[in-house]
């Protein structure tokens, strides 16, 4: 995992632990790495790793069963969907509004290109014909 300099690297180690989450890598009540396995395929200290799971588990994303170790919460997509969809809302959006504004890009555009990015892709079966 490359690690931004502009953000702690906890929080960096949350966002990866959240988008497993999100693309149903890790499923509700789901055994989650340990936090030694966790900080070897990072290559962090595993002091990161905890303070990145006392956070979720405050979060209540992530649960832990004393012995076995920490669980993906039943509810835990939502949250973590939740959580990023006002973090993008209320630090992202701005910034993205500022740049499309600076370089001139209209709602139109930005609708097009989004539509583009949304259609399915054609199969290369399609192309065979």
């Amino acid at each position: 995992m490359e690690f931004n300099e502009n953000e702690a690297i906890y929080l960096q180690i949350a966002g990866y632990v959240g988008e497993h989450i999100l693309r149903q890598q890790w499923l509700p009540d789901q055994k989650i790495p340990s936090v030694r396995d966790l900080a070897a395929t990072l290559q962090v200290n595993p002091n990161t790793v905890m303070r990145t799971y006392e956070l979720l588990q405050s979060q209540e994303t992530i649960y832990n069963k004393r012995g076995l170790g920490f669980f993906v919460a039943p509810e835990a997509a939502a949250r973590v969907r939740a959580y990023r969809r006002e973090r993008f809302l209320q630090q992202e959006l701005p910034a993205f509004f500022a740049t499309i504004s600076l370089l001139g890009i209209d709602l139109a555009e930005i609708k097009q290109r989004y539509d583009q990015f949304q259609a399915p892709t054609p199969s290369l079966a399609a192309h065979e014909n």
